[in-house]
């Protein structure tokens, strides 16, 4: 028989310690003024991350309350300790549970859309190995999220406990966001987002909702704020092999620009589809695109008129038509050049991003490509949508998007979130994709100038409808 190293030792009377102080907790628990204020925030967080019907994996998931909150179409707890999970299993008979330890759960559960460690790693022996051993249950799709008591608590939670207010815990680990993210790196897992929520966890009629809403989520109230998340996604050999793509070309009054299109468009990946979507236009944009299409070589191109108004629709028809693995939007103005294409392909294709945007504001443009006004408003919206989605946005308007169309099915399945009035298409894809928490990458394009027809965006009026849709989603995603 193996003799047990030291570390081994150390880990095991670490984790019996735990075991013994958190059943003799559950058997005589201590009262607390506030954590049931403080257990219905993170329940509620988490409901504005996980779309409901999920398939999530909850490791050190005590009574099971938050897994069943999320409503998962598959829910699978995992905790150390039998006598909690005895109750958790009456409670909620739905729900899996399993005893075991999450630095060594050696079993076969499948994959799982979401897997969650709440206030979990300040708790573990070892956090990269708990990690590592969750990685069995990941596939490209999976989300990590976590969340995890700020440092500059400590002293404020031991005083805490010492008055009797909240529950008392074992020595805690206490890591800084970038500590975690290190952990997260060498444990193959990639980084997403992270943010800080709650800046009192103590109920205070009307205050506390008030400060935990909106203060605790503007600089630098945030600073203080009791709970980091984090969101992550595993790295590792997910790669689709040769994936087909689909380039949807929106096109309303652009007769002049569907031959270049065409000759331009490049073949990418296991084949190119070409969908055009005419916008009942005022010129012979339809007729041009039937003969461009009688004169190509090419027998996969496709042409739809659109019912509807506005690009946004034109895309959503041109998605739905798409038999592509990739999808990709190119404005037909041609102001972003095809040949640019293969680059976004190669970002997506490769397991680098999840999400494509280009950016043009970065490289000089050409004279007359964008107005001043637009500039600026489009800074503006940058500045914003990052602050926002948690994500740096350079470009929010920019026409050329790639995604895959599996994650473009789950974008659309959650598109009443954030309703139906974006008639541009761009934010449509940018809060889903943001929502499903889809790393999203950008590539510097040169934008040029129109050499046909004139732009369909009104200045004033699209801008208007934009800082309306600002509103709209900071209360959807920011400020709940």
């Amino acid at each position: 028989m193996p003799i047990e190293s030291f570390y081994q030792k150390e880990a095991r009377d670490y984790q019996s310690q735990r075991k013994l102080f958190y059943k003799h907790l559950q058997i005589k628990p201590l009262g607390s003024i506030f954590s049931s204020y403080y257990k219905n925030k993170i329940e509620l967080i988490y409901s504005n991350i996980i779309p409901p019907y999920s398939s999530i994996l909850e490791i050190g998931c005590s009574e099971g309350d938050l897994l069943s909150s999320l409503r998962p179409s598959r829910g699978v707890g995992i905790d150390f300790c039998p006598e909690i999970l005895s109750k958790a299993s009456n409670k909620y008979p739905d729900l899996n549970f399993i005893t075991a330890d999450a630095n060594d759960i050696q079993k076969d559960l499948g994959f799982f859309e979401y897997i969650i460690l709440s206030d979990l790693v300040n708790d573990l022996w070892d956090v990269q190995r708990s990690l590592e051993a969750i990685k069995s249950y990941c596939n490209s799709d999976t989300r990590l999220i976590l969340n995890f008591h700020s440092h500059l608590w400590d002293l404020p939670l031991r005083l805490a406990q010492k008055l009797g207010l909240i529950q008392p815990s074992m020595l805690q680990n206490w890591l800084t966001i970038e500590d975690m993210e290190n952990i997260l790196e060498i444990s193959n897992f990639q980084p997403l987002k992270q943010w800080s929520e709650i800046l009192l966890p103590l109920y205070i009629p009307l205050f506390s909702n008030f400060l935990n809403q909106y203060i605790a989520k503007i600089f630098p109230f945030r600073l203080l704020n009791i709970s980091n998340f984090m969101v992550a996604r595993p790295l590792g050999e997910y790669i689709q092999k040769n994936p087909t793509v689909s380039v949807i070309i929106p096109a309303r009054n652009e007769a002049g620009h569907i031959k270049e299109i065409l000759e331009r468009v490049p073949e990418m990946g296991g084949g190119t589809e070409i969908i055009f979507v005419e916008g009942n236009s005022s010129d012979d944009t339809y007729s041009a695109i039937l003969e461009a299409i009688s004169q190509s070589q090419s027998s996969n191109i496709k042409i739809f008129k659109q019912y509807g108004k506005g690009k946004g629709d034109a895309v959503r028809l041109g998605f739905e038509m798409a038999s592509g693995d990739i999808l990709m939007i190119l404005d037909a103005d041609i102001t972003v050049p095809p040949e640019d294409l293969p680059r976004f392909f190669n970002l997506i294709a490769n397991g680098t991003a999840e999400f494509v945007n280009g950016v043009r504001l970065i490289y000089p443009m050409e004279k007359e490509a964008m107005r001043f006004a637009n500039l600026v408003g489009n800074k503006f919206f940058a500045y914003a949508f990052s602050w926002l989605l948690s994500q740096p946005i350079r470009d929010t308007l920019c026409g050329t998007k790639v995604l895959w169309k599996k994650n473009y099915v789950k974008i659309k399945k959650n598109r009443a979130y954030f309703g139906n009035f974006d008639p541009f298409g761009d934010f449509d894809l940018l809060f889903g994709a943001a929502r499903l928490n889809l790393k999203i990458s950008e590539i510097p394009v040169r934008y040029r100038a129109r050499q046909y027809g004139e732009t369909n965006i009104s200045r004033w009026r699209h801008g208007w409808l934009l800082l309306r849709m600002v509103i709209f989603a900071a209360r959807r995603i920011k400020f709940i």
